[in-house]
Formats: structure tokens, C-alpha cells, sequence
């Protein structure tokens, strides 16, 4: 089955044309039947190595959009795909409890977009899915983006002690509430705070609505078998782990990325000043650091694993790529808006962070 709904596309452009506008890729908003039957969210944009985006706790692929436009055009074709019980994804039965069977539905959605190689990106709890997919199919992650990641022995410990004091859990939760509040830069940056509210504002409506969505998840996290296995798994097969982390994160603190990046022997970037959600708050960070590990880590895992593939030539084409990621007449090429391309006014802003890139810590 397609889409069942017309595309929704982003970012929205509320500012008139200008000469010397540039231009920012569409992303289109789908909701897919896989062969089971099971609704799944996914959000497209974009030509090139697939880059699998997988959002936080309480969020949903679209949310990014800010961000993922921007890394369109850096070769990738973006594809954000919504968890279990999160927005337009229909939740587990009741029987689906544990982090791996979220990380099992990813993984059939993968399939059935027609996805062959992949570079991997999760973010919160979307980092503790990507790993155990990672894990999985070393054969096919590229890479592994972990964006202040619930992995890591630090984290292993913490869900221990919650479940021990479960009390210990609220704590988390408030300061994922206080982060949350903070997000939305209203006073400090008005017209970025109006253009996340237009994102926000329909993911918090669909939680109001039906809230008891978000149980299953938050009792998967307190359920899950120690993440240490998956990331010792990922680095017995050589993939590439790069973890960014905001050095201001209380409620994952910053340690749990230092510990995933020992464990897989990685790269750690450390955002200065920045909480959990940095990556809404600002829409022009992610897409600069992405930069600058193309020129490093994460172009050199791109580029082997092109060439484990059979493509030779240093600058392969678009559709030389695309012949060894995808699978022929893959599912997700059908789900690109058809106008890939929208101009919006001005350049891009500069980060509003600053971020240090180190190797794996002793």
C-alpha cells in the first residue's frame, strides 16, 4: 500500500522571495502500510546514501524538519521514519514491551522502503533503537549517528537504579520537562520560536489525545537488556560510531556518549552549553557538524563501504550510489515529493553552538 495521505511538506515558507534566496529541499510526509498491516510514519526528502533518522521519546520524525533540510544537500536522501506509538506510527501490542521490538519494526520498515545501505541517526531514544538496529545488520549500517543517545554503561546503571527506586525516573522526567520548556527560544529568537511552535504544536496535540501511546515506550526503556551488548556487537564489526552530545544534558548526562564512544572506539562531539533537545532549539548546528564529519569519520565510513560495495571511482554518481543502497524499484524513491526543490529567503544562519570533536576517550 502507498501513502494514505497526501504529503505534508516542510520547513513552510513564511517569508517572501528575495534575490539571492537559497534554496532548502521539501521533505513529504507519509503514512505507509507495511506487508503486516502496521501503519508506520515516514517523512522523505532528498537523493543520495540514505540517512535513517530515528527521533527521541514524546517526538516524531517531522519534528527535525528544521534540520533535515539541510542535510539534503549534503548527498543524502532523508529518511526520518516515526517509532512505535509515535506520530503517525501505530503503537506494538501489548506484547511489544522491550527496545528490541521497536528496533525490529524499524528494521521491517527499512525493508520495505527498499533500503540496502544506510548511515544510521537516532536521537534520545531514537539512539538506543539505531544501535540495536546497527547491531542486527552490521552488513548494512554505514555508520551510527548517536545525538545524546540512551546508550552507554552510565545509562545501563541509571535504569537500574529506576528500577530499583522507581521514584528516580521523576527526577529524569522533570529535568526532560524543564529541557523541553526551553527549547523554544521565544524571547531570545522570536521568528525560530514561531516556526518550531507550527512542528511542536501538532506532536503535542496527538499526546493529548491519546496518551497512553507513550506507556509502552517509557516501560520498554525501564524493560530493556543492557545496551552494552549491542554496542559491543557494532564494534566487533567495524562500523563507524560517532556520538554527539550536548555538554549541558542533565537528564542523559554527558558521560553516557564518553562510555558508548570508549566501548565502539568512535568519535565524541561535545556541543558547548547545550541541553537534550540542542538539536531543536537550533536548526543550523547539526547540519555544520555533519560537515565537518564528512571531511573526517563519517565521509571515510561512507567511502568504504561504497567501495565494500563494488564502486571504484573516487566521486561516484548520484545514480552509481543509489544502485548499491537501494534495492531495484525501491518502495521509499516513490515517496520523495515531486518537487524536491523549494527557494526560501536569504542564506543560512551561522550555528548558534559551539561543539569540540575528540577520538575515543582513555
Amino acid at each position: 500500500m502507498s501513502s494514505v495521505a497526501e504529503p505534508i511538506e516542510g520547513p513552510v515558507l513564511d517569508e517572501p522571495l528575495a534575490e539571492g534566496a537559497v534554496e532548502v529541499p521539501r521533505l513529504a510526509r507519509h503514512e505507509i502500510e507495511l506487508s503486516d498491516g502496521h501503519r508506520v510514519g515516514v517523512t522523505v526528502a532528498g537523493r543520495g546514501v540514505p540517512l535513517v533518522v530515528v527521533h527521541g521519546f514524546s517526538a516524531e520524525g517531522f519534528l527535525y524538519a528544521q534540520s533535515l533540510s539541510r542535510l539534503v544537500s549534503m548527498g543524502f536522501r532523508v529518511v526520518a521514519i516515526d517509532t512505535a506509538g509515535h506520530g503517525a506510527t501505530q503503537g506494538l501490542p501489548l506484547s511489544g514491551q522491550r527496545m528490541d521490538d521497536y528496533a525490529e519494526l524499524l528494521g521491517r520498515a527499512v525493508d520495505e522502503l527498499g533500503l540496502r545501505r544506510y548511515v544510521l541517526v537516532g536521537h534520545s531514544m531514537g539512539g538506543q533503537l539505531v544501535t540495536r538496529l546497527a547491531a542486527r545488520r552490521p552488513d548494512q549500517a554505514i555508520a551510527v549517528v548517536l545525538i545524546d543517545a540512551i546508550v552507554g554503561d552510565t545509562w545501563d546503571r541509571m535504569v537500574y537504579l529506576f528500577r530499583v527506586a522507581p521514584p528516580l525516573l521523576s527526577a529524569v522526567g522533570a529535568a526532560l520537562a524543564v529541557d523541553s520548556m526551553m527549547v523554544v527560544p521565544a524571547f531570545t529568537d522570536p521568528r525560530q520560536a514561531t516556526k518550531l511552535l507550527r512542528l511542536v504544536l501538532p506532536t503535542v496535540a496527538g499526546h493529548v489525545a491519546r496518551p497512553w501511546r507513550l506507556l509502552g515506550p517509557m516501560a520498554s526503556i525501564l524493560r530493556t537488556r543492557s545496551s552494552r551488548y549491542a554496542l559491543d556487537a557494532i564494534a566487533d564489526h567495524g562500523v563507524e560510531v560517532v556520538a554527539i552530545h550536548g555538554a549541558w544534558d542533565i537528564a542523559v548526562p554527558h558521560r553516557t556518549s564518553r562510555d558508548a564512544v570508549r566501548r565502539t572506539t568512535g568519535t565524541l562531539v561535545t556541543v558547548d552549553r547545550a541541553g537534550h533537545s540542542w538539536i531543536l532549539r537550533d536548526p543550523e548546528t547539526l547540519p555544520s557538524i555533519f560537515a565537518e564529519l564528512l571531511a573526517g569519520p563519517l565521509g571515510s565510513a561512507i567511502h568504504r563501504s561504497l567501495r565494500a560495495a563494488g564502486l571504484r571511482h573516487r566521486t561516484p554518481g548520484i545514480e552509481a550510489i543509489e544502485a548499491v543502497c537501494y534495492e531495484p524499484d525501491a518502495r521509499v524513491v516513490s515517496l520523495a515529493p515531486a518537487d524536491a526543490r523549494r527557494r526560501v529567503v536569504g542564506r543560512h544562519r551561522r550555528p548558534r553552538y559551539r561543539w569540540s570533536v575528540s577520538s575515543a576517550p582513555d
